[in-house]
């Protein structure tokens, strides 16, 4: 363990560790907040003090009288606690592999001096043969130069599996970055992608919809009642029913959509290169399967009825931010629910949104 991870663990050490342990057990009794890892984290980490941006946000969640439920300790989780941890492992990965790529440069400078100083005996030799008619002058150098390349030969077997161990290590530093990226910007429960994936999605194909000037749309969807179905049935049918409805998002999109939970209930869908019409169509359909389908409790066989969804549906108007694009699909899925629920709305062409058939 290097020196850096030691210093990030000094808070959690010894009887101070043990003293923040009960003072975070403590805020989440106090606060009625389950026991999950990632609650654990959250406030192990504003009991430690080592992140001072999720200190202020709490601070402010506190003094305003907000309640810590599900949703919120997700998006702080998903704020403060996610890009930390992939920060944490960028360094030390960066850190392995600068000490390895040092190591396979060590190897190589020693190869390079040893490969020299074998050059140069080989020189001498040449020149000792060409001036020297004496036998036992050609056995001795035949003998030495013999000896010099099996040595030789052992040491460039040793600088290769010295480099082929550094590019292992390497290898295997990149492949840990990339799941370590794909963690960080998916969402554990369902799969999908999280708000962080979500907003740098967004962003990219606003710019791309912008510069190629092609057709852009956005479906938020919102699960209906979602409160109800943890209050009744508790929260792992809550999981059982976001799970169903990531499935059913996910298993209608084309290659190139992204489907996102970006919320608690909420879910979202980029569609580069759909039109709005089209967009409003397939936001309807999706609805209507989701409801379709009457769920049961996995442990019991209870009936849970049938989930519905509220959805809004906006379409990119070239030049605007993405920020912009997403207000205006937000406020279609408000007007959805305001409507009643279990509806797809557009707002910008009545004709394209469709109430419940």
């Amino acid at each position: 363990m290097n020196a850096t991870t030691q210093t990030w663990l000094n808070p959690y050490r010894g009887d101070l560790g043990v003293s923040l342990a009960l003072e975070t057990v403590d805020a989440l009794k106090a606060r009625h907040i389950p026991t999950h890892p990632a609650n654990y984290e959250i406030w192990a980490t504003y009991a430690a003090g080592t992140n001072p941006e999720l200190n202020r946000e709490i601070d402010r969640l506190i003094a305003t009288g907000d309640t810590f439920t599900d949703e919120q300790n997700e998006i702080l989780f998903e704020k403060f606690c996610s890009p930390s941890r992939l920060s944490w492992q960028v360094i030390h990965a960066g850190e392995t592999a600068a000490q390895e790529l040092t190591k396979a440069s060590a190897s190589i400078r020693k190869g390079s001096v040893e490969t020299v100083a074998f050059s140069q005996s080989l020189h001498g030799a040449a020149e000792l043969l060409e001036t020297s008619a004496d036998a036992e002058d050609v056995k001795r150098v035949a003998s030495n130069i013999a000896r010099e390349t099996q040595d030789m030969a052992s040491r460039s077997a040793d600088l290769a599996r010295a480099l082929e161990e550094s590019a292992r290590q390497i290898d295997a530093l990149q492949s840990e970055l990339s799941t370590a990226k794909a963690q960080a910007l998916t969402d554990s429960l369902t799969g999908l992608g999280n708000r962080r994936q979500f907003d740098q999605i967004l962003r990219q194909r606003t710019e791309s919809a912008n510069a190629e000037q092609t057709a852009l749309s956005l479906m938020l969807c919102d699960i209906d009642y979602f409160k109800q179905v943890n209050d009744r049935w508790g929260h792992s049918v809550g999981d059982q029913v976001l799970r169903y409805v990531a499935h059913v998002l996910s298993s209608h999109a084309r290659i190139d959509w992204l489907v996102a939970r970006y919320g608690g209930e909420e879910f979202a869908i980029i569609m580069p290169r759909t039109a709005l019409g089209e967009a409003a169509e397939i936001a309807n359909n999706l609805r209507l399967a989701i409801g379709s389908k009457a769920l049961t409790r996995r442990s019991t066989q209870q009936n849970l009825g049938k989930i519905t969804v509220s959805i809004g549906v906006a379409s990119y108007e070239h030049g605007e931010s993405c920020g912009d694009l997403f207000k205006r699909a937000d406020a279609n899925l408000y007007e959805a629910k305001g409507r009643g629920r279990n509806q797809t709305y557009c707002g910008e062409d009545p004709a394209a949104s469709e109430a419940t058939a």
